[in-house]
């Protein structure tokens, strides 16, 4: 990663045309070859950027600024071109730093309560889902995706169960086609729907009841088995 404060402006050309008047800003140069530009607010956006795959070419052989004006010797211009022919012309002087650092392969994040771990945990308390449901399979695999859980009822029913931390519309509508697949499937029909998250929108709960859809609302705490700290009566 590169970092570089300087006093600069900048000029992007492309589908549009925007201009940042000169100001002290940081450049970010990444690895994967992202170019943005940013000031001292905002949190983490910056104020232009161009993402990859694009190329960075500084002080092409004669590149002319956005003005028209020839760069002077005091000042650098980057030139950051994408395949569509965009720019992102940076013009520099200033500079206060310039430096270089590597940070190697990010493992990137780790987040509590994923879907990943809901499903995790409801397969291994699959009791949650109602008395006598048994396990068939985690992540049962279809020709559109996997299932997220394949369960038994206690009457032997299949129930495949579809898993999110906030539940929408889009997710019902997931479950619908795993349904509708399965249902073919004349060793497991017919096949039911749970459609379980710790937070169900109201217009996926009721597009989930008009289509047979069970809704489970999860209680992820109580699912670590972790005691609510909250007062209750009964």
């Amino acid at each position: 990663m590169r970092l570089v404060i300087a006093r600069c402006q900048v000029d992007y050309v492309g589908r549009l045309t925007a201009h940042l008047p000169w100001a002290k800003r940081l450049l970010l140069v990444k690895s994967d070859g992202s170019v943005s530009v940013h000031a001292d607010d905002r949190a983490y956006k910056p104020l232009n950027w161009m993402t990859p795959p694009c190329w960075l070419v500084e002080n092409p052989a004669e590149a002319l600024p956005a003005d028209g004006d020839v760069v002077p010797a005091d000042r650098q211009l980057w030139v950051v071109t994408n395949k569509a022919g965009e720019e992102l012309r940076i013009t520099i002087e200033d500079i206060e730093l310039d430096s270089s650092h590597e940070l190697g392969v990010d493992p990137g994040l780790t987040k509590d309560g994923v879907e990943s771990h809901l499903q995790e945990l409801l397969a291994e308390h699959v009791h949650t889902l109602g008395d006598g449901y048994t396990l068939v399979r985690r992540e049962y695999p279809t020709a559109i995706g996997p299932v997220d859980l394949l369960c038994r009822a206690e009457d032997g029913a299949t129930v495949a169960v579809e898993i999110k931390r906030r539940g929408d519309i889009d997710g019902v509508e997931q479950l619908t086609r795993y349904l509708e697949l399965l249902n073919r499937d004349p060793l497991l029909a017919p096949v039911r729907g749970v459609f379980a998250a710790q937070q169900i929108k109201p217009q996926a709960k009721t597009l989930a009841e008009d289509r047979g859809i069970r809704c489970l609302t999860l209680d992820y705490d109580s699912l670590r088995g972790i005691e609510s700290s909250a007062f209750t009566l009964f």
